[in-house]
């Protein structure tokens, strides 16, 4: 089972990665969310969230080459901390989580590698990808094994129940 969650920037599918994960207790996860670093109400960059907890910054107000528009991408950082848990050998997880296939982590040229090593073999994935892109997320979201789905705000909030079951009944089989 590969899920691809797409959608207009803002419509909620890192918050929808987050409640389909809440309904999977008991399965083994590994990978990451994004979330906004804010100061005085303002935002200032993204960091990166593994499931097990761990932090580090993606990206930070600044002009420090890689950028995408204001921010500088911490290429280092972010590959510091989703190789292992993106590691399909190691990692040994029922499900691996991306959140998300975008500009920012395309940087990473381990990023990319793991995406491939993860959809070379039998891995379950739920991902966030990018609306639009040419490339490699053009090439992603053509494979025949995966499933595109797109997030509104119509459909989001039943979509998490439903994703939910349909992981869980795949991995219980």
């Amino acid at each position: 089972m590969r899920l691809l969650l797409t959608g207009n920037p803002g419509v909620g599918k890192t918050t929808l990665v987050r409640a389909v994960l809440q309904q999977l207790r008991g399965i083994t996860c590994a990978g990451f969310y994004t979330a906004e670093t804010r100061q005085a109400g303002r935002r200032t960059g993204f960091k990166i969230v593994t499931l097990d907890g761990h932090e580090a910054t993606l990206a930070s107000l600044g002009r420090l080459k890689p950028t995408v528009g204001k921010y500088s991408i911490h290429v280092e950082a972010f590959e510091a901390l989703i190789g292992p848990c993106l590691d399909p050998v190691t990692a040994g997880a029922d499900l691996y989580v991306i959140d998300e296939i975008g500009k920012m982590e395309l940087f990473s040229p381990l990023f990319r590698t793991r995406i491939i090593e993860l959809l070379d073999r039998p891995a379950n994935l739920l991902a966030t990808i990018t609306k639009h892109g040419n490339g490699f997320v053009a090439q992603i979201k053509r494979r025949s094994d995966v499933e595109l789905i797109e997030v509104t705000r119509a459909n989001r909030d039943a979509l998490a129940q439903a994703l939910a079951r349909a992981i869980r009944s795949r991995l219980e089989r």
